[in-house]
């Protein structure tokens, strides 16, 4: 696995239109890769008033082309080998992490009809809702270690279609504890939720102690 990094250049038209229509990120990372298409996780970054594309992929990318897109000019990718990371993922280990997630529960709509996917909108039940993944994705959270940083709503025409995709993007920061190993790595290769075309599900982490 590897993770990398692309600074972003929030002059350029390309970078704002793919800040509102995170499709276009997703098409542009996908094109980053040779060979059968594959569903990458990637996600936005805020870090001092700079904003950045992450990507956690099995192979290296190739964003040249994202690069004259959506970079400042010079501007290159870092790539670093995500192995190195996983290695260290022990039981009872604690990590400060990142996610930005889609929280979404099933609402009933009538007997024998599935489910209409909704948005969790209140802190409290985001929150809740990340406290019920770690239970099954192998980590113990502790409520007052962590908290929701960032909510957004994403509207917007699905290509070129007249089909109008609603999004909402919760972002988490915090400290959690690792209780399952296997199960935790899964989670970070992976992803968590829903909606991780639109740049949602991938959480990074570092050791807790080691800065951000």
């Amino acid at each position: 696995m590897y993770l990398t990094q692309m600074q972003l250049d929030l002059k350029k038209r390309r970078t704002l239109e793919a800040l509102a229509i995170p499709g276009k990120f997703h098409g542009a990372v996908e094109a980053a890769f040779s060979g059968p298409r594959q569903r990458n996780l990637w996600r936005i970054d805020s870090r001092n008033g700079q904003k950045y594309l992450l990507i956690l992929s099995e192979e290296k990318p190739d964003l040249t082309k994202a690069a004259a897109q959506f970079a400042p000019a010079g501007e290159t990718w870092r790539t670093k080998d995500y192995e190195l990371l996983l290695e260290r993922i022990r039981p009872g280990s604690r990590w400060q992490f990142r996610l930005c997630a889609n929280p979404t529960y099933s609402a009933p709509v009538g007997p024998d009809q599935r489910g209409r996917v909704c948005a969790h909108s209140t802190t409290k039940n985001q929150m809740e809702w990340l406290i019920r993944q770690s239970e099954r994705h192998g980590f113990v959270l502790n409520p007052d270690e962590f908290t929701v940083t960032q909510v957004k709503w994403h509207r917007f025409r699905k290509g070129n279609t007249n089909h109008y995709v609603t999004f909402l993007a919760v972002t988490y920061d915090g400290i959690l504890e690792v209780e399952d190993p296997v199960l935790f790595r899964e989670l970070l290769c992976r992803g968590i939720g829903h909606g991780k075309a639109y740049g949602a599900g991938l959480m990074t982490v570092v050791r807790a102690g080691d800065g951000a």
